[in-house]
């Protein structure tokens, strides 16, 4: 945390402390106590735009209350209007509210700014709200900028290719989960990949790929894995696909 001017009032050398208490008892699960400290904090420094934004972050992210933290991101901007964190969580805190509309207009505006060192996070979470809209073509759009942030992440080319299915683009969706099990992580020959990627070889008509991909799905089943994922691998294809 750097010695900086903040919403045009210099910083106060011992805020510094202060926040990294309140960080601490935040890690540490004592919410109460940091909630408290923080509302001590937004009375002793009233132009913080730090202290504003670390009030909205312990309401917000540890106390899981977005509506309660959006003024405080609200404040923040009109001190600070190209804070990029308050951009970010407020239009992350608009998703979890189910205001999907506005977080994307948060998004675009974000991105709209220029270069954003979160950017795999801003298309992952657009990309959620985009389909909860109904605009795949953009959520497509977005699963593959982020995949291009991180393009190692098998998690990302499945999601792509959920939606690739929801589209239509089954050959496509194929590939990706393919990519997705060729990856180098130990962990990506995953049992729900490959039921999907089963599922979508029966839908292209390819049913000995679907039912080599079921037969490997049982293998790499994990104590943990959830109930209907096993359930669906042992009763085999649905006679409907």
């Amino acid at each position: 945390m750097t010695h900086e001017r903040n919403g045009r009032e210099p910083w106060p050398p011992e805020l510094t402390d202060h926040l990294r208490k309140v960080d601490r008892l935040r890690r540490a699960g004592r919410y109460a106590e940091a909630l408290s400290r923080m509302k001590e904090l937004v009375e002793a420094y009233p132009r913080q735009v730090r202290v504003f934004f670390e009030m909205g972050l312990t309401l917000g992210i540890w106390g899981g209350q977005p509506a309660e933290a959006l003024p405080w991101y609200a404040r923040v901007l009109e001190l600070a209007p190209g804070h990029t964190s308050a951009q970010l969580h407020r239009a992350l805190a608009l998703a979890q509210l189910g205001r999907h509309a506005e977080a994307v207009d948060g998004f675009d505006t974000l991105e709209a700014g220029g270069e954003f060192r979160k950017a795999l996070v801003l298309y992952m979470q657009r990309a959620e709200s985009l389909e909860v809209l109904g605009r795949l073509e953009d959520a497509e759009r977005d699963w593959t900028r982020a995949h291009g942030e991180d393009p190692r992440n098998p998690w990302l080319l499945h999601r792509r290719a959920s939606l690739r299915a929801r589209l239509g683009r089954l050959a496509e969706a194929v590939d990706d989960l393919t990519r997705a099990l060729a990856s180098p992580d130990e962990e990506a020959v995953d049992a729900e990949l490959l039921h999907d990627r089963g599922l979508l070889r029966a839908r292209l008509g390819d049913l000995d790929g679907a039912r080599a991909d079921f037969e490997a799905g049982r293998s790499a089943l994990r104590e943990g894995d959830p109930p209907d994922l096993v359930e669906f691998l042992h009763r085999g294809l649905p006679e409907t696909v």
